[in-house]
């Protein structure tokens, strides 16, 4: 039962984040050097850092399961040196978000963050360009339904995709019928959740043997051994009626924004047929390929996805 520790969890993110000897601090420490410097200075190339003459976009980042903003602190840092806005988020009860598991209700309360940072954006004006890893897809799908005309383009990197005409769910349990089979979930776990909510279910604990060889295995090293220490029990909400509801995402609301998917072509997790099988699903959207990028491509291949990024951002107003 998940009583989970939860609050000391984000005590323990908060310590690892002021203490100059943890990873957290370290990465913080150097993202905050690279914001600062000149663009000519990053590994990243310069027509990319240069922005392409677009103008400033506001990028909004979604992580997946089990993760928080930190996942994103290389292309976070990358875009903010290029000239971009970029919003970082912690999910309910995920990264460093104060609430515990048992606290979050529904996938709706689970993506709250998100759906009011769109909400915020400027009517009339600032449209965003959200990009979602994995389990954040399916964030990503509600707040495009719910505010379409305020979303350029949304961006699916290795990230669950659903379709109009289809529930939420059905490419979460694509993806478990697929691995089932085949042990690919390795040393990961679920657990009860201890909550007078019914709905709440079961949470996922990512287990280190499948983090190393499915999930981060062409990523460097340090990347690994952080996402260790920070990640935290993740819901799927399966059992949550946003996800069975087959009339949600319809075609003049979420099938009206632009969709990118970028295929990680090494996924250990999210395999690359997985990822394929959604975009069929969703005709005319636009594909990236990224060679080399395993699940965490925002760790593995981060200078490659922050130039996809920054071609969409030329690309969609």
């Amino acid at each position: 039962m998940i009583n989970l520790k939860e609050k000391k969890h984000t005590q323990t993110i908060n310590l690892l984040a002021r203490t100059p000897s943890s990873p957290l601090y370290k990465h913080q420490t150097l993202a905050r050097q690279s914001i600062d410097r000149k663009p000519h200075t990053s590994t990243y190339s310069k027509s990319a850092m240069d922005g392409g003459g677009g103008g400033k976009k506001h990028f909004v980042l979604v992580h997946g399961l089990c993760h928080g903003a930190w996942c994103w602190y290389k292309v976070a840092t990358a875009l903010r040196a290029a000239g971009h806005r970029v919003t970082a988020l912690d999910l309910a009860a995920s990264g460093a978000h104060p609430a515990r598991l048992d606290e979050v209700r529904s996938f709706e309360d689970y993506s709250r963050p998100l759906l009011d940072a769109v909400a915020a954006a400027a009517p009339g004006g600032e449209r965003l360009i959200l990009v979602g890893h994995s389990h954040g897809g399916l964030s990503l799908a509600l707040a495009m339904e719910r505010f379409p005309r305020k979303v350029a383009a949304a961006v699916f990197a290795a990230a669950a995709m659903p379709c109009v005409g289809k529930h939420m769910g059905v490419t979460t349990e694509e993806f478990m019928r697929r691995t089932a089979s085949k042990g690919l979930l390795m040393d990961c776990q679920t657990v009860a959740i201890n909550s007078r909510n019914s709905n709440n279910g079961v949470a996922i604990v990512m287990g280190p043997r499948f983090m190393e060889e499915k999930y981060y295995q062409e990523s460097p090293a340090e990347d690994l051994t952080l996402a260790k220490l920070l990640v935290r029990p993740g819901n799927q909400f399966l059992e949550d009626p946003v996800m069975k509801d087959e009339e949600l995402l319809t075609a003049g609301n979420y099938g009206s924004v632009r969709k990118v998917y970028v295929v990680a072509k090494a996924d250990g997790s999210s395999t690359e047929e997985m990822q394929r099988w959604m975009v069929a699903m969703s005709p005319g959207t636009e594909v990236e390929e990224i060679a080399g990028a395993d699940h965490a491509v925002m760790s593995s291949r981060p200078r490659e996805l922050c130039d996809v990024l920054l071609r969409i951002a030329n690309k969609y107003d």
